[in-house]
């Protein structure tokens, strides 16, 4: 942020005759108006509250030198007119009050001139506006940031020729560290306003996120699902779905997008949307990859990729076919735990391939785990992995669920900074 010598700084360099023959500075090297100086300097150089900033000006510089009004007004972005932002010992105008640039007052001007006019007697002077009867003399300085006219200061007095030359030079020292400050608020509430924005937007893709996972699980006879999706941040590219392709038999979705944060999920919307409309033209898992691995090549940015476990269960036959794109073998869970050794094809959108499939019977008393690499690739401090092998530990325990591993993982990376989207599937067969 730039940065301006203070009133104080710029006093100090005025010689001492020429500080002797002014009462004005005296005034002001008095302790009290010393005091008021630097605290009105200090403010500016530490307040990111524009409001707040503009009313301790006004105020500091009143109480300081015993001026009848001082105001400050700041250009409208968006047109042609000065807005009152502070004011002290004005009884016509009010903050919110408006002028138009060029037109009206001595703010007017100055704001349209980029000048600093001193009306040393106000009756005679042509840009003057009568407001407060005391006033006998006004200083108006324009406040400028990169040679541009953001603000007014307006100083009156009531006496006539209050400011001697020494004297509007430490107002117009001031006025240009109250543009520094002003425009560092402005900078700082944008940035503010920007993340609000951002944060609400964030919440929202959460929520629309969230509402495509709590939908209804499908009722499988003879079959139980538990699910768990834990993003990293406000949105994830993992997901997982679960369809009802009819005839007893169930679409078993588990995919993580490339990336992190709200292009992954853009990128898990419509692939998740591509798939589902995919899902019941072809009762093969393999076939279904090949088409929506085609539909994502034409349209994926180059680089991004999806990797996937599809799975079509036949509760009748409880059987189940899986066909896996680039994704971590399954974890089959009857007493013991294995990993199922099956072939898989390429990422989704990385190039031509097939997808072959792998059939699996699930007799009941066994689960069949799938999960994302945010479990088995999450880090302690020490970067030290989940690993498979502590995933495999949780499933050797009675009772192991879903929402106890991710509560396991969680536990495992509270303290690492290496953190990704978590979700698993459990397939239970009763």
């Amino acid at each position: 942020m730039a940065t301006k010598p203070s009133p104080i700084e710029t006093l100090s360099k005025i010689p001492s005759r020429v500080h002797s023959s002014s009462a004005f500075v005296q005034a002001l090297m008095s302790a009290k108006a010393m005091m008021k100086f630097q605290r009105a300097a200090q403010l500016i150089t530490s307040s990111l509250d524009l409001e707040m900033l503009l009313d301790r000006v006004v105020n500091d510089i009143a109480d300081a030198i015993g001026c009848v009004e001082v105001s400050v007004w700041l250009r409208d972005p968006n047109g042609e007119e000065m807005v009152l932002h502070g004011v002290r010992g004005c009884t016509t105008y009010r903050k919110g009050a408006r002028l138009k640039i060029g037109v009206r007052g001595m703010v007017g001007h100055v704001a349209a001139t980029g000048v600093t006019r001193y009306a040393r007697d106000v009756t005679v002077d042509p840009y003057y506006v009568s407001c407060e009867v005391n006033t006998r003399s006004e200083l108006t300085i324009p406040l400028m940031t990169r040679g541009e006219v953001i603000g007014v200061l307006c100083v009156d007095h009531k006496q006539i020729n209050a400011f001697a030359e020494d004297e509007v030079l430490v107002l117009e020292a001031l006025a240009g560290h109250v543009a520094v400050a002003i425009e560092n608020a402005r900078l700082f509430r944008n940035e503010r306003l920007e993340r609000e924005q951002l944060k609400y937007e964030a919440e929202e893709a959460r929520a629309v996120q969230q509402s495509l996972f709590v939908k209804a699980v499908p009722l499988v006879c003879g079959f139980a699902f538990e699910t768990a999706w834990n993003p990293a941040g406000s949105v994830a590219g993992d997901w997982f779905d679960l369809i009802d392709l009819g005839n007893e038999r169930t679409g078993i979705v588990l995919a993580d997008v490339s990336g992190k944060g709200m292009p992954a999920a853009l990128l898990m919307s419509s692939t998740r949307a591509i798939l589902r409309s995919l899902a019941k033209l072809d009762p093969s898992p393999g076939r279904t990859l090949m088409q929506l691995n085609q539909m994502l090549m034409e349209d994926f940015p180059t680089g991004k990729f999806v990797t996937m476990i599809y799975a079509v269960l036949d509760a009748e036959s409880r059987e189940i076919t899986i066909a896996s794109a680039g994704h971590l073998r399954p974890l089959l869970i009857n007493g013991k735990c294995s990993f199922l050794d099956i072939d898989t094809g390429l990422p989704l959108g990385l190039g031509t391939t097939s997808y072959p499939e792998y059939k699996l019977t699930l007799p009941p008393g066994t689960q069949l785990l799938f999960y994302t690499d945010g479990i088995t690739e999450a880090m302690n401090h020490s970067d030290e992995e989940y690993g498979v092998d502590r995933l495999v530990e949780h499933f050797l325990q009675p009772n192991a669920c879903v929402d106890g591993l991710i509560e396991d993982v969680r536990r495992h990376s509270q303290y690492s900074t290496h953190t990704d989207d978590a979700t698993a599937v459990l397939i239970r067969s009763r």
